[in-house]
């Protein structure tokens, strides 16, 4: 049974999504500290440490869950029964997302890029609307969610998510800090340069455009993260709490990482062959 979900005010947006944008990085990556409030990330931290056993996957260094499922080894994710994605990965994640101001416009490779610059206006704008950042994904809102769990010495290796989604990441963190890890392609693994992100504890991070496209992304697996300061971390200024890092140094706890996507492919399947795929 869920624990009661305490009322508590909504997290506090940004005035507008380019008063987030981390500096001194390729375009175009966001971050957000307080994404979520404490009884929020309570409530989600509840809901995936209580899922059954079978809802997990186990690799070598970490588990983590897919939903509403994983995705076929063709990169297609089956809609089985217009089933969706589970209540509580939708409210209030989803609809913060799509709250958060939007002044731009979001080109079909992912890129968020000012509307103004060509002298282009949407009927939206010109009728003072804002799109949110998932109005050019495919769906126009995330189709699949997967939940990773780091234990402190867990990590994952340089990589890139791939064109089986459309090039727009929104991460959710839970329950401890990360570092995360960045470098364009080529340049060799992530750790013997780039750039580091620190990410709170119910903190939102948007990668698009460029940074989903010509980067790679991982995290080291180490307990403490070191080089926590205005020079080694890259969005340093946009900390919620930066005194929390203030001795240059900070032992992980367990983090579980919710990443929410929109699947480019999707195939409508009806429950019996659900069934079967199980």
């Amino acid at each position: 049974m869920s624990p009661p979900r305490s009322p508590s005010p909504p997290a506090a947006l940004p005035p507008s999504l380019s008063s987030v944008q981390i500096p001194n990085l390729p375009n175009s990556a966001y971050y957000i500290p307080s994404f979520l409030t404490s009884p929020e990330e309570s409530f989600l931290l509840h809901k995936v440490l209580s899922a059954p056993q079978p809802t997990w996957r186990h690799l070598s260094h970490r588990r983590l869950q897919a939903h509403p499922s994983p995705l076929t080894p063709q990169n297609i994710l089956l809609d089985i029964a217009g089933k969706g994605l589970p209540d509580w990965l939708r409210e209030p994640v989803i609809s913060r997302l799509r709250s958060i101001p939007v002044e731009v416009a979001t080109s079909s490779d992912g890129d968020i890029e000012d509307a103004t610059t060509e002298g282009q206006h949407t009927e939206d704008q010109d009728n003072g609307k804002r799109d949110d950042i998932f109005a050019p994904s495919p769906h126009t809102s995330p189709n699949h969610v997967l939940i990773n769990e780091y234990h402190p010495g867990q990590g994952i290796h340089a990589h890139e998510d791939g064109d089986a989604y459309f090039p727009l990441v929104c991460t959710v963190s839970l329950g401890s800090h990360t570092v995360l890890d960045v470098v364009r392609k080529g340049v060799g693994e992530p750790h013997s340069g780039g750039w580091r992100i620190l990410q709170e504890p119910r903190s939102l991070l948007i990668t698009t455009g460029e940074m989903y496209t010509g980067c790679l992304h991982g995290i080291a697996g180490v307990e403490v993260d070191e080089g926590l300061n205005e020079q080694g971390i890259v969005n340093w200024g946009l900390l919620g709490d930066r005194g929390e890092y203030a001795e240059g140094w900070k032992r992980r706890g367990t983090r579980i990482s919710l990443t929410y996507r929109d699947v480019v492919r999707v195939k409508k399947v009806g429950k019996a062959f659900g069934g079967l795929m199980r």
